[in-house]
């Protein structure tokens, strides 16, 4: 498995870069790192088949898309893989975690109703192998985890 300790400076930068915004063309990220926009498409491909790059999409404020019930539900269950596998279809499912502590896993539910959010933990609860759990209501989204930027760069490491 690739990690940090096997990238170079460049492949760093072109991570830092992109975590913060993948909008521009290869042409214009490549003039800002100083290099070839061919490097870089190597570069960037070569990150791709190693998978520390797995795509890209647009940060979405699901608040402001009508998501107004949103949840983290602890999830404590029964033969975990599977029950984590069959909530992987849940459509209102943002996240799954596979956690530590009290719970077995954590998901973080989106609904545009209380109706909506309502059926989907009642759903949850019903799958087999979940046993129960335990929902927290969201009230506001202090930080997205598409905010997160990991500290790749020397420059980061350094903080």
């Amino acid at each position: 498995m690739s990690g940090l300790k096997d990238m170079d400076e460049l492949d760093r930068k072109i991570i830092d870069m992109m975590c913060r915004s993948s909008q521009g063309s290869y042409r214009q990220l490549a003039k800002q790192l100083g290099v070839h926009p061919t490097t870089l498409i190597q570069r960037v491909k070569n990150l791709e088949s190693k998978e520390i790059i797995k795509g890209y999409r647009a940060k979405v404020d699901y608040m402001k898309l009508g998501f107004d019930y949103m949840g983290i539900v602890h999830i404590y269950a029964d033969n975990l893989p599977d029950v984590l596998e069959d909530l992987r279809n849940i459509p209102q499912i943002v996240g799954i975690f596979d956690v530590t502590g009290d719970s077995d896993a954590i998901a973080w539910i989106a609904c545009m109703d209380r109706d909506e959010f309502s059926d989907t933990v009642k759903f949850i609860n019903s799958r087999i192998g979940v046993n129960k759990t335990n929902t927290a209501v969201v009230l506001g989204i202090v930080k997205d985890p598409s905010e997160f930027i990991p500290s790749v760069t020397d420059k980061d490491n350094n903080r």
